[in-house]
């Protein structure tokens, strides 16, 4: 796995995207202070930016920079019993990402350890072309996706990566569920 990982991180720092098995689906992904490296994934699907990526963050050190974190709002994803992509209304410090941004504190080995050595966000969303179904497993990525990357982490290839996580938003104190 540190092979990868190191892979990883130099195709990242180059600004280059990568698809990953992430702790819900296969992902593409970039690093995610990187406006240029966030608009080519946007070509790539197909997908209006409007849409914010989620962002991947290492944990909750990482996640106070970018975001307003009070004690509330961790102890409520402190006891999520599946991968919860919370939406924060206030973002400092991420140019791309303006007036929100969606975030997962991944409980995956590769992610966390990917995250801890980048040591800064990376974007995750599924490997397709928007509105598409999005593949269980690496075999099921379409070509015109794969020849527009730079790297493909080789690990968990053949494992079914199937259950999105469920996603939060936070607006002042109230939780709403927008996908169980």
């Amino acid at each position: 796995m540190s092979s990868e990982i190191l892979k990883t991180i130099e195709c990242l720092k180059n600004g280059g995207i990568i698809i990953y098995p992430s702790d819900t689906i296969w992902a593409i992904g970039c690093d995610a202070t990187n406006s240029k490296a966030i608009n080519k994934i946007f070509k790539i699907k197909k997908r209006d930016s409007s849409s914010p990526l989620i962002c991947l963050m290492e944990n909750y050190q990482m996640l106070s920079r970018y975001v307003n974190l009070t004690e509330k709002i961790k102890d409520f994803m402190h006891v999520q019993n599946k991968p919860t992509t919370i939406i924060f209304n206030k973002v400092k410090n991420l140019s791309f990402y303006k007036e929100s941004i969606a975030v997962r504190i991944p409980n995956d080995d590769f992610c966390k350890k990917l995250l801890a050595e980048f040591n800064k966000p990376i974007t995750s969303t599924s490997v397709n072309i928007s509105g598409d179904k999005f593949p269980e497993c690496f075999d099921e990525i379409k070509d015109e996706i794969l020849n527009q990357i730079d790297y493909a982490v080789n690990l968990r290839r053949n494992k079914k990566l199937k259950t999105p996580s469920q996603i939060i938003k936070i607006d002042e104190d109230l939780f709403n569920t927008l996908r169980a």
